[in-house]
């Protein structure tokens, strides 16, 4: 059964590897991204989301049976929390009434490893209060470190609080209640294209201890398999898995919390 989606962050990374897999899998998607798209805005203010939802709307005939939230930004500026976190809810909750149209809705936003990273509490305090501008402003004061990796605590922090906010609305009536299947996916380093590359480095593997320092023998990935995961969990096939961060990482997530289950 042919259904459509909007995936986010479809022009490159994990986004377009998504929107290909569910494209070949004989699905409409509409893909949103600044350019090369076929809704192209700017997640980092209010119009933009707002345009996100009126087009996915007039383009789908006003019902989608997926949202897939996969934009982000990693830069040392409130971009990177406002793109990660506010647009992200934004994006989901404005294609909301959409999915609740469906027979089978699903969504998911990605969060990546870093997730389990440092946060700022403050920063994670004012984006869990709602209060964007207060949010952005402090972000801006932050002086962000970043890492071997190329990380820093905006983007770790703002990726963590989406998915803890993900898990507390996906048991809420307006999704669980409309059927709406709502989980994140937090792909490792490997996968996404912002950070691959400081992985074939000593210091940069050093930087993430034995997380993802692939030897012979070990699962490897790319951006696909993350792809097809995120297919899995916005199918009908996926009728009961909800609320769930899943870490598609090789194991890092597992070396770092061992004693979890």
């Amino acid at each position: 059964m042919t259904r459509t989606y909007v995936v986010t962050g479809s022009a490159t990374g994990i986004g377009r590897a998504t929107a290909l897999k569910l494209r070949e899998d004989g699905h409409r998607v509409i893909g949103v991204d600044l350019f090369g798209a076929d809704i192209n805005v700017d997640l980092t203010n209010a119009e933009g989301r707002d345009e996100l939802v009126a087009q996915a709307t007039e383009l789908s005939g006003g019902i989608i049976d997926g949202a897939l939230a996969i934009a982000d930004r990693m830069r040392p500026s409130s971009e990177t929390v406002s793109v990660n976190h506010f647009g992200a809810v934004a994006t989901l909750e404005g294609l909301r009434p959409l999915l609740s149209l469906s027979d089978a809705p699903r969504a998911a936003v990605v969060a990546t490893l870093v997730a389990l990273e440092e946060v700022d509490s403050q920063l994670l305090q004012l984006i869990e209060a709602g209060d964007e501008a207060a949010a952005l402003a402090y972000a801006d004061q932050l002086v962000s470190d970043v890492t071997p990796l190329g990380s820093s605590v905006l983007f770790t922090t703002s990726k963590q609080s989406v998915a803890r906010w993900a898990r507390q609305a996906a048991t809420r009536p307006e999704w669980v209640g409309e059927g709406i299947a709502l989980n994140v996916v937090a792909p490792g380093r490997a996968f996404t294209s912002m950070t691959a590359g400081a992985l074939e480095t000593d210091e940069g593997r050093a930087a993430h201890g034995r997380d993802e320092a692939v030897r012979a023998g070990e699962l490897t990935g790319d951006a696909s398999h993350v792809a097809n995961l995120l297919a899995w969990l916005t199918s009908e096939d996926n009728g009961y898995v909800t609320g769930q961060v899943i870490y598609a990482d090789g194991g890092a997530e597992s070396t770092r919390r061992p004693a979890l289950v």
